[in-house]
């Protein structure tokens, strides 16, 4: 089989310069079409692109949320720790002052809890809007999750106070109240 190009020059329908511009022409188009062919291209590049960012913000939405849950669980378990260890003060008749950020806060305790705290035994962390007296380890592992829940905590070197002390050969009597 001939093309119809062929069939019509035979015939005499067309002639040899009417056939080669259809020829050109035809040549021409076809290599027009890699160009439209690009255009679908530039279109799937756009798609992806918009795809791609779409799921970095997705990440990035979703990097969000997981902080705020392992916030929330590190909160959670602060308030266990303090919840099931605080020490209970409901006794106490000595007034303990304590600085929380730029105000002075005032506990009542008795005078057990009072020298424990000044030995760093004992903690103060802020619970709720309130403040409660938890054990040192305790308030080690809380300061662990979170540094900030920790409001005092005293720690004492006994070495440095022992060799800085220059009355610590003197006896201080047993019924001496300040």
């Amino acid at each position: 089989m001939s093309s119809l190009q062929d069939q019509l020059l035979k015939a005499g329908l067309v002639d040899q310069k009417k056939a080669k511009a259809l020829g050109k022409e035809k040549r021409k188009q076809a290599k027009q079409q890699p160009k439209g062919h690009t255009q679908e291209d530039e279109a799937k590049l756009a798609a992806r692109k918009a795809l791609e960012e779409k799921s970095a913000r997705d990440r990035e939405l979703n990097q969000q949320r997981q902080a705020e849950a392992d916030r929330k669980a590190i909160q959670a378990q602060i308030q266990q720790l303090i919840s099931i260890n605080r020490i209970d003060r409901q006794q106490g008749e000595v007034a303990y002052q304590f600085a929380d950020g730029k105000t002075i806060k005032k506990l009542y305790v008795t005078d057990k809890l009072q020298q424990q705290l000044g030995a760093g035994q004992i903690a103060i962390v802020r619970f709720g809007g309130d403040y409660q007296l938890i054990p040192a380890a305790v308030a080690d592992k809380i300061r662990q999750r979170d540094e900030s829940a920790i409001v005092l905590h005293n720690q004492r070197s006994s070495a440095v106070a022992e060799e800085d002390d220059p009355y610590a050969d003197y006896q201080i009597p047993d019924d001496l109240m300040w």
